[in-house]
């Protein structure tokens, strides 16, 4: 048996982008990326090359999708770049080490040097690009996130770092000369957004060609001049981000072409789908509440703590008396994460299930099974984990007759809207949660629900998890105290579970080391041009 491998430098080029191997790969990874961390900021142009254990590879990777999402969460809660938006990020992206100020001299500190977090940022970035290229939804949904992050980075940078930025990176934009500013002062502060003479004399002004600054000549922000417009400096971020999203969405598109070869490896896809449905929260598995739910209490709770998509299937199953197996999977996995015992849940199904045309034989024959499977006491005895909200939002959409999936997500929003009037939500609140859903903010927009049905100003919490939502509800409703479920791991990563049995836990840590460096050896065929 060979010796363990680790992912190697010539494994990464092309990866994502224009990215080639090179026989002088040496050479180039001990200058050019000595180089390039050196640097608070990057297009990532440049794949990383160097040797990575695929432990570290999925780590970086959760910590970055929870800094996106946190800016995802930002962005609806907060004006972009206002002071609070600003220092929240920046108290996530400590927390995270991640670079969060351009200066920062960390020297003394006993965590991540510098070097440590660029790199790390710059390795994250290339492994959510693989993840989130697979569909339409998600490279959206990447490129705005990863956007939102450039601009708060490029915000921060002193003018002297942004000037460098630009030269570096082949945008060739130079300021314009203090005479050419003093003849073109009164066209400078006429044409250009909250400018006025003594704040033309205080910064400078970029001498752009016309074409990579569309929006802002079609929105009339600047002056236009021979084919050049002039652009303040507080504006010079519209061309860059422009030009980094065009960027980003290009190297996604060429990424997706790799894909058919990346999914044809069994072992390397899960890991790729697991990041791109990843769930970082608690685990709602574990827990030392089982049987402190009665099921006269559901009725109850499905009015009062329910997320919305485990209240419509609650409502079906009652009018029903039949839910679909998609429906019962994520109902069924809900209502054991709350509490209820595998005893008690054979008695809530039978009882709903031959109240309607399935009789007592029948559903021990066709249906106890699969809610004794669920809770790991059939087959393959997998104790599987309750639905995260990326889970029920990005897999199994429901179809014509199925109740499961996220409303938000998966309703019409007219229909969206009927449900939430019954629900008696207010018109105001009606339009906000709608709102979201157009922005495509789905649990944005259920914790708009939370708020509007618990009459708070303002959730302490970011919304991850229906089982989150149904504890949270309970401490604000004054029961949190019984209910409240007591962790054993506080973060993981939800889909493990669904893949192994409790009894494999032992076994997978002792080989995890040779199957990471295992997994790797055949990542070098993937990280080339599709």
């Amino acid at each position: 048996m060979g010796k363990p491998r680790v992912l190697e430098k010539r494994q990464i080029h092309r990866l994502i982008g224009n990215m080639q191997f090179s026989s002088r790969r040496k050479k180039y990874n001990t200058n050019s990326q000595t180089e390039l961390y050196l640097h608070p900021l990057q297009f990532y142009g440049q794949p990383p090359l160097e040797n990575i254990s695929l432990s570290e590879f999925e780590a970086f990777a959760v910590d970055r999708l929870k800094l996106l999402k946190t800016i995802e969460n930002l962005g609806v809660s907060y004006v972009k770049l206002s002071e609070q938006y600003k220092k929240k990020l920046e108290s996530e992206s400590k927390a995270l080490n991640f670079l969060y100020r351009p200066d920062a001299d960390d020297r003394k500190s006993s965590g991540p040097t510098e070097y440590e977090k660029r790199r790390k940022d710059h390795i994250s970035h290339f492994i959510l690009r693989l993840a989130y290229c697979q569909t339409e939804d998600l490279r959206r949904w990447f490129i705005q996130q990863e956007v939102d992050l450039f601009r708060y980075r490029f915000n921060d940078l002193h003018p002297k770092q942004k000037l460098e930025f630009l030269h570096r990176n082949n945008l060739q934009y130079d300021t314009i000369s203090v005479e050419e500013k003093k003849a073109l002062q009164d066209k400078l502060v006429n044409s250009s957004y909250a400018v006025s003479g003594i704040t033309v004399e205080d910064q400078d002004f970029y001498k752009v060609p016309f074409q990579d600054a569309l929006d802002l000549v079609r929105t009339r922000k600047v002056y236009l001049k021979a084919g050049y417009v002039f652009i303040p400096h507080q504006d010079i971020v519209t061309i860059v981000l422009n030009d980094f999203r065009t960027r980003l969405s290009k190297a996604l598109a060429l990424t997706a072409r790799s894909l058919p070869a990346v999914h044809s490896d069994e072992r390397l896809q899960p890991l790729l789908n697991h990041l791109s449905h990843a769930y970082v929260g608690q685990d709602y598995s574990i827990q030392k509440n089982v049987g402190k739910i009665s099921l006269e209490q559901i009725d109850s709770l499905s009015g009062k703590s329910f997320p919305l998509c485990m209240r419509q299937l609650h409502q079906s199953l009652r009018e029903n008396h039949h839910l679909r197996h998609g429906g019962r999977m994520q109902y069924g996995l809900f209502l054991k994460g709350i509490g209820l015992s595998l005893e008690q849940a054979l008695q809530f199904w039978r009882s709903e299930f031959i109240r309607g045309k399935v009789d007592a034989d029948k559903f021990d024959k066709a249906y106890a099974y699969s809610v004794r499977h669920m809770f790991g006491k059939e087959g393959k005895r997998t104790d599987y984990t309750p639905y995260s909200c990326m889970k029920v939002i990005l897999s199994n959409p429901p179809s014509q007759g199925d109740h499961h999936g996220c409303p938000f997500r998966h309703s019409e929003p007219e229909l969206l809207k009927q449900k939430l009037q019954f629900y008696k939500v207010s018109p105001s609140g009606i339009s906000q949660i709608l709102e979201l859903v157009k922005g495509m903010h789905y649990q944005l927009a259920c914790q708009k629900y939370f708020e509007l049905t618990h009459n708070i100003e303002d959730a302490s919490f970011s919304l991850n998890h229906p089982n989150q939502y149904f504890i949270e509800s309970q401490k604000v409703l004054g029961g949190g105290k019984d209910l409240k479920r007591e962790m054993d791991i506080p973060q993981r990563s939800q889909e493990n579970s669904a893949t192994k049995g409790p009894s494999a836990a032992p076994e997978a840590a002792a080989n995890a080391p040779q199957e990471l460096s295992e997994m790797t050896e055949e990542l070098d065929s993937f990280f080339q041009d599709a």
